[in-house]
C-alpha cells in the first residue's frame, strides 16, 4: 500500500486493535472506602492491554512496561468499569496500548473518567524470544496524534534505560 509516497509494510490500522471490557464492581472487588482496589484496575488494565496487542499482531505478548499510569477518580461498589484500549504505536517487537477506564453509574447512566495507562507489550515467540510486529497505521486526527506522541514516550523510555 502507498501512503503519501511512502510504503507502509505489513501494517494493521489502529481499529484492528480497539478492544472493550467492561464489568460490574461487587463488594468483594473493593477496599473499606467501598472503591475499587487499584490493584484491581490496574489487573483489568493489563489483561485488556494483552488482548488488544495480541489483536494488533496475532502472537503471544507479555508486558514490557507500565508507565504514566494515572487514577484521576474512584470507582464505587455497584459501578460498571469500562475500558477501552488500543495500540497507538509499533516498533520492531514492541507495541505501546493505551488503556481509558471509566466508571459508569448505572441507574444515572452517568459515566466518568477514572484511570489511564500507557503499557508497552513485546511479541514473543514460541520459545519466548521478541518477534516482529506489524506497524500501527493511524487513520483519525487523534490516532495521529497519538501515534506522533508515543513515538516521543518510546525515545524517552529507550532514553531512561541508558
Amino acid at each position: 500500500m502507498i501512503e503519501n509516497d511512502v510504503e507502509i509494510a505489513a501494517g494493521q490500522p489502529t481499529q484492528q486493535s480497539r478492544t472493550f471490557l467492561t464489568d460490574l464492581v461487587f463488594p468483594p472487588d473493593t477496599n473499606h472506602h467501598n472503591t475499587i482496589f487499584g490493584g484491581k484496575v490496574m489487573a483489568y488494565v493489563d489483561k485488556i492491554a494483552c488482548i488488544s496487542a495480541m489483536r494488533h499482531c496475532r502472537k503471544p505478548v507479555v508486558t514490557a512496561s507500565s508507565d504514566s499510569f494515572d487514577f484521576l477518580a474512584p470507582i464505587k461498589t455497584g459501578d460498571a468499569i469500562n475500558l477501552e484500549a488500543y495500540v497507538t504505536c509499533a516498533h520492531r517487537t514492541s507495541m505501546e496500548v493505551f488503556v481509558k477506564v471509566e466508571r459508569e453509574n448505572l441507574l444515572t447512566g452517568e459515566k466518568q473518567l477514572t484511570a489511564r495507562a500507557f503499557l508497552t507489550m513485546l511479541a514473543i515467540d514460541e520459545d519466548g524470544k521478541p518477534t516482529e510486529v506489524p506497524m500501527v497505521i493511524p487513520e483519525t486526527e487523534m490516532e495521529k496524534q497519538q501515534y506522533a506522541e508515543a513515538q516521543a514516550r518510546y525515545i524517552e523510555r529507550k532514553n531512561k534505560r541508558k
